[in-house]
C-alpha cells in the first residue's frame, strides 16, 4: 500500500481510502454483509482510511462502519463529519449547522455510533454560513485537547475560509469533489490554498460518482431510489455528452492495459503527493479494481492526452439538484 501524509507533519494514511456512504444510503439497494466484507477486505489489503458522515443514512453508515472495525480498530483510520443536518422524518430535507453545540453533541453521537474513544479525523461537513468559521474551529479544537478528535479537517470550503480556519488551529485536510470530471480544486484556487497552508487534498467521487468506470451506460441503469438520477450530469442530453468523454477516457485505458477507473483514480493520485481520493465501493471485487490504480505510473504524454479528452469544465451539468449539497464559499 502507498501511504501520504496527511497535512503537514501529520500522520501517514493510504493513498486510496474506502468512501463508506454507498454502503448506506443514496445508491439504492445495499447488503450489510457485503459492505462490512468490503471494509474487511480492505483494511486486509492495507487501506487505513475509512471515510463516512454522520448524515449518511442519517447514522445508519456510522453504525455500519463501527460495526465492520470492531476488533480491528488499530488497522483503521477513521475520518467522520457532522454539519449536515437531516430531519429522520423526511431525510430530503437537510440544513448545516456549525453551532458548537451542535458539533460537540454530534461528535458524541458519532463516537457511539463508532463505538471508538476517538475518531481519527473530524470533518466540518460544510461550512456554516451564519456561524463565524473561526467559532466553530474553535470548538473543534477543543475536542482535540479533550483527546476526543485527533484531527481537523474541512469539507467544501472555500480558499478564503481555510486560510481563516488555520489561523485558529491546524487544518489536516481539506475534502473536496475532485476528479476528471470535476476539476474545480484547481479552479478555484482550494488547491493551491492547501498546499500554502500545509492541508492534504482528499478528493471524493473521484470515480465521478461511478461515471468514470464506463460501466454507466444508460439512466436506467439506476435503481428509483438512487440520486443520480435526479443529477443533472446524469440527465438527457448531459448524459448523452459526459457518455462521449468517458467513452475516449475508455480507449486511453485500454490502451494503457488498464480499467477507465484506474485510470482516472491514478490522475487524481499522480496530481500531488498532497493529494488523497476515497473512492466508495461496496463490493470486494470493485475494490481490488480500484487498488489496481496504485500500480499505474502516467507519463507526461498519457496526462497530456487525458486533459485534451477531459479539460476542466468538459462535464456537462452541475455537480448536484440543488442548493443544499454544493460548496458554501463562506
Amino acid at each position: 500500500m502507498q501511504m501520504r501524509t496527511l497535512g503537514r507533519n501529520g500522520p501517514q494514511v493510504s493513498a486510496l481510502g474506502l468512501g463508506c456512504m454507498g454502503m448506506s444510503d443514496f445508491y439504492g439497494a445495499h447488503d450489510d454483509a457485503e459492505s462490512i466484507a468490503t471494509i474487511h477486505h480492505a483494511l486486509e489489503r492495507g487501506v487505513t482510511l475509512l471515510d463516512t458522515a454522520d448524515m449518511y443514512g442519517p447514522h445508519t453508515n456510522e453504525q455500519l462502519v463501527g460495526r465492520a472495525i470492531k476488533g480491528r480498530r488499530e488497522q483503521a483510520f477513521i475520518a467522520t463529519k457532522f454539519g449536515i443536518v437531516r430531519d429522520p422524518a423526511n431525510p430530503q430535507a437537510r440544513g448545516v449547522s456549525g453551532r458548537p453545540d451542535y458539533l460537540r453533541a454530534a461528535c458524541e453521537g458519532s463516537l457511539k455510533r463508532l463505538g471508538i474513544e476517538t475518531i481519527d479525523l473530524y470533518y466540518q461537513h460544510r461550512v456554516d454560513p451564519n456561524v463565524p468559521i473561526e467559532e466553530t474551529v474553535g470548538a473543534m479544537a477543543e475536542l482535540v485537547q479533550q483527546g476526543k478528535v485527533r484531527y481537523l479537517g474541512l469539507s467544501e470550503a472555500s480558499a478564503r475560509t481555510l486560510a481563516r480556519a488555520c489561523a485558529v488551529h491546524p487544518i489536516a485536510a481539506l475534502q473536496s469533489e475532485f476528479s476528471l470530471w470535476t476539476r474545480d480544486p484547481e479552479e478555484n484556487g482550494m488547491l493551491t490554498a492547501c498546499r500554502k497552508l500545509g492541508v492534504s487534498l482528499v478528493a471524493y467521487s473521484p470515480l465521478g460518482r461511478g461515471f468514470l468506470t464506463g460501466a454507466i451506460r444508460s439512466p436506467d441503469d439506476f435503481e428509483a431510489d438512487d440520486f443520480r438520477r435526479n443529477n443533472p450530469r446524469f440527465q438527457g442530453e448531459n448524459f448523452a455528452r459526459n457518455l462521449a468523454l468517458v467513452d475516449e477516457v475508455k480507449k486511453i485505458a485500454a490502451d494503457k492495459g488498464c480499467s477507465p477507473a484506474q485510470l482516472a483514480l491514478a490522475w487524481v493520485l499522480a496530481q500531488g503527493e498532497d493529494v488523497l481520493a476515497i473512492p466508495g465501493t461496496r463490493h470486494r471485487s470493485r475494490l481490488d479494481e480500484n487498488l489496481g490504480a496504485l500500480d499505474l505510473q502516467l507519463s507526461t504524454t498519457e496526462r497530456a492526452a487525458i486533459d485534451a479528452v477531459f479539460p476542466p469544465n468538459a462535464a456537462a451539468g452541475e455537480r448536484y439538484a440543488g442548493p443544499s449539497m454544493q460548496m458554501i464559499n463562506a
